[in-house]
């Protein structure tokens, strides 16, 4: 056996037994566990920051730059129409079917066995560090962001500044080199409760519906060359009312807003604001629109490999970055969050060499 074919079929155990354990964003701690100990396993110390694994590579050098292998380990809840046990890892025809099989564990195992092939380099002209995360799934504070910020975490890195970073999740191994940022708006409308037999009330549904119907048809001019057009879109609406006879009086509704590069947080809100009766109150700022400059060293090495770039619609941990970093890993997002998830074998085993290959052009063009 090809010691490439070694890395990868343990890559594929790792990710079989990851299945096996239900990981739901803030319930994190028993793949943690595994993760943890499958690395300490192949002879890699790690750190932990709750339900945060991360390890350095042998010959860390300070005085040198570093790259940060990032992907989550968190999933979301399985969707309905599961044929098969969402935790019990099948493998048929060439897919391996899983919840995170193909979110993102197979970028994330791809990652790992990454990470274990260039471990021991004493020859790197930057470092590699390796992080598996928590609460991607729900832009939580207790994954990627709270680890780049983690004085333990900062201290072993000695002020080694990290230049750059792959984020796992699945493109086809394409490279996703901006994201459109992600703006949650809680809209509440007010009017006036009523008997509904009595023509009574102002019905703040109707209301609600006037200012959805605004929001749909609003329109933000500057287009993105890799991130299209920003975006606001409805997703849930709702009152407090149950009673079938009672005009309510308020009803609340939420903006999931994908904004390009072209347009900063504050204005997209100020231009909603203006548009709509009721009150818009944003979940977070966090979440900005993030771009990867097409001369960075990682994108220089791909495009020598000639791999594709685009901008992605959806949003990820990159967008919690401070340094620029490329999304690319195994699977097609078209997967993420359905029924029968599900990931090729050939792609882990692309995956992997695909990372090899873009670190290797990577430390080439350095």
């Amino acid at each position: 056996m090809s010691t490439h074919q070694h890395i990868t079929n343990n890559a594929i155990d790792l990710l079989k037994k990851m299945i096996a354990i239900p990981s739901l964003s803030r319930e994190e701690k028993e793949v943690a566990d595994l993760i943890q100990q499958y690395l300490q396993e192949n002879g890699i110390s790690t750190g932990r920051l709750i339900n945060n694994v991360y390890a350095l590579n042998k010959y860390f050098d300070p005085s040198k730059k570093s790259i940060l292998l990032n992907s989550h380990h968190d999933t979301v809840k399985p969707a309905k129409g599961y044929t098969t046990d969402p935790f019990t890892p099948t493998e048929t025809e060439g897919r391996l079917i899983g919840l995170g099989s193909n979110d993102a564990g197979g970028p994330l195992v791809s990652l790992i066995a990454t990470f274990i092939h260039f471990f021991d380099r004493n020859d790197l002209p930057f470092n590699i560090i390796l992080a598996a995360t928590a609460e991607e799934e729900i832009s939580g504070t207790n994954g990627v962001e709270l680890l780049l910020k983690d004085e333990t975490f900062l201290e072993k890195l000695h002020g080694s500044e990290i230049m750059g970073g792959l984020v796992g999740e699945p493109t086809k191994m394409e490279m996703a080199v901006a994201e459109r940022g992600l703006l949650v708006l809680d809209g509440t409308v007010h009017g006036k409760a009523g008997h509904a037999a009595r023509e009574e009330g102002i019905n703040a549904i109707y209301l609600a519906i006037e200012d959805i119907q605004a929001i749909a048809e609003m329109d933000f001019e500057k287009t993105s060359e890799l991130l299209g057009k920003t975006t606001a879109k409805v997703t849930v609406i709702e009152t407090d009312n149950k009673a079938h006879n009672v005009v309510p009086a308020s009803c609340k509704f939420v903006v999931d807003v994908r904004v390009n590069e072209q347009y900063g947080f504050d204005e997209v809100l100020e231009r909603l604001k203006a548009s709509v009766k009721a009150e818009l109150v944003p979940r977070s700022f966090r979440l900005r629109s993030s771009m990867i400059p097409m001369d960075h060293p990682i994108v220089k090495a791909g495009k020598q490999l000639g791999l594709s770039h685009y901008g992605s619609p959806t949003t990820s941990d990159k967008a919690l970055m401070s340094f620029p970093a490329l999304k690319i890993g195994p699977g097609d997002s078209a997967r993420s969050h359905t029924a029968d998830e599900y990931i090729y074998i050939t792609e882990i085993e692309n995956g992997i060499s695909g990372y090899i290959q873009l670190l290797e052009a990577t430390i080439s063009v350095y």
